[in-house]
């Protein structure tokens, strides 16, 4: 990032989240990357989720509020790199099935076995038993979920059969669900199928 002298840089949720996994990657001072995050979390606290891959997933899911969908958004991560990302498509496409989590292993395309069973997934919201379901099938074994204060899926489930679960409790995963269900209860009473 060049910066004439003088200038404050710009610091954005992208900048923070590239300078991170460059750290990650051992391409940067992890400790500049830190300094950056810490700023940009001060700059706005709110909207800032200091695990880029859970930052991810949240923007899919604002992506999915923004065309009139269910804010729900999932990344699948191997290796320290996002190969699949999605939301809840279900009223976009007139889906059945299309969850936040389906979505992004569907976009992550086919995989061989041993992919999956390297992976993360992470998800905005508690894993619904569909989802639940790929999850264990395809031996992902780990979760790390947003929120589960709005919707309480199958974590026992998922920790009964040996996955770990991480709850993060995000504000801003928590503020999607509460004003989406808000503003639509029939349509979210129809996603979890009631």
């Amino acid at each position: 990032m060049h910066v004439a002298t003088g200038a404050a840089p710009k610091l954005t949720v992208a900048t923070c989240t590239s300078f991170l996994q460059n750290a990650l990657a051992g391409h940067h001072n992890p400790q500049f990357a830190m300094w950056l995050a810490i700023t940009l979390f001060h700059q706005n606290p709110r909207n800032v989720t200091m695990d880029p891959f859970m930052q991810a997933a949240i923007e899919e899911a604002e992506q999915g509020l923004a065309e009139g969908g269910i804010p729900i958004g999932s990344v699948l991560v191997h290796n320290g790199k996002i190969i699949g990302r999605g939301h809840n498509r279900r009223v976009q496409k007139g889906s059945t099935t299309l969850h936040g989590e389906m979505d992004a292993l569907e976009n992550a395309g086919r995989l061989p076995a041993k992919v999956y069973r390297e992976c993360t997934i992470y998800t905005t919201l508690s894993p619904c038993p569909m989802c639940s379901g790929a999850i264990l099938l395809y031996g992902i074994p780990r979760v790390v979920v947003g929120e589960n204060r709005s919707f309480m899926g199958e974590e026992g489930h998922l920790r009964n059969r040996g996955v770990e679960v991480k709850v993060v409790d995000d504000a801003r995963c928590i503020e999607l669900m509460r004003g989406f269900m808000d503003a639509k209860p029939e349509l979210w009473n129809e996603d979890i199928g009631e």
